[in-house]
């Protein structure tokens, strides 16, 4: 199975973390000052105490206005260490809403799964990946799970970031191209990553320059191109989990959570209402036979 169609199984299970009310009550809860900086506080956590600076680079599509508004003084609010807690609640809390049984027996094998595969994600040059990585499993399979395609998912992430340097697309431009590629609306992308207009203006003036825009929101086939060249080389990057883990077992585990992430996906109104997170509702259908 490519690892496409897996990173559509496995990342509505991740993203309990950032799209549900019990994460973001969490967060509340240590004291954070609205839904951002609670964000970089969980996902930039394993990193420990990083300053903005390092964090606007490794997640590398957020203006750096955006990072600077949470960090660092996210790490005055709470330490790593809490944050890292206060995202295990919260997904903890998430999960046993949308799921219900967080005991059954194929959470249990699906988790055995996923911590085999992380085994073989990719980590070297791969921050996020490297530190999620670095962090002990719990002890509930629910939430090994969890944790085990975090590791998955952030490596793949970490490699779609080497991607878009390989192709000479810096964070804005990034934004743009995936923007004009998805039909995305180009105001929520500058809101959502605080994104000047004169930033996004002048990056597609950069794009019209290189053959790559047609006009704002319009790709050229040189750009279409480009933009799909990062995703063949995000998608080989990803692949060494599944090859290591098989064939027989990867069609094991997607017959397993594919099931789970389509409950989450459905019960979720947040993550189906949110135009950047993955809109994964059909292939999980055509999975499980729907």
């Amino acid at each position: 199975m490519d690892p496409r169609t897996l990173w559509q199984v496995y990342e509505p299970y991740h993203t309990v973390t950032y799209f549900t009310p019990e994460s973001i009550t969490e967060t509340d809860a240590l004291g954070c000052k609205g839904r951002w900086m609670g964000y970089f506080g969980m996902r930039a956590a394993p990193l420990g105490a990083a300053p903005a600076w390092l964090v606007t680079s490794v997640f590398y599509n957020f203006h750096p206005s955006r990072v600077e508004r949470a960090v660092p003084e996210v790490w005055t609010v709470a330490t790593p260490a809490e944050f890292l807690a206060a995202r295990l609640r919260g997904v903890d809390g998430a999960l046993r809403r949308l799921l219900g049984d967080v005991t059954d027996p194929s959470i249990t094998e699906a988790a055995a799964l996923a911590q085999a595969a992380a085994d073989w994600a990719p980590t070297a040059g791969r921050p996020l990946a490297a530190a999620n990585a670095a962090l002990p499993l719990p002890a509930e399979p629910h939430l090994a799970l969890w944790q085990s395609l975090t590791t998955i998912r952030e490596s793949r992430g970490d490699g779609h970031v080497a991607a878009l340097v390989t192709a000479g697309l810096d964070p804005v431009e990034a934004l743009v191209a995936i923007g004009a590629a998805e039909s995305l609306d180009a105001d929520y992308l500058r809101a959502a990553r605080n994104v000047p207009d004169d930033d996004w203006a002048a990056a597609e003036t950069r794009m019209l320059e290189r053959g790559l825009l047609l006009a704002p929101g319009m790709l050229t086939e040189e750009g279409a191109e480009l933009r799909q060249s990062v995703e063949d080389l995000t998608d080989d990057a990803a692949a060494a989990p599944w090859e290591q883990l098989g064939e027989r077992e990867t069609e094991r585990f997607v017959e397993l959570l594919a099931p789970l992430s389509l409950r989450i996906t459905r019960e979720n109104d947040r993550m189906r209402r949110n135009p950047m997170a993955l809109d994964a509702e059909s292939t999980l259908k055509a999975l499980v036979g729907e």
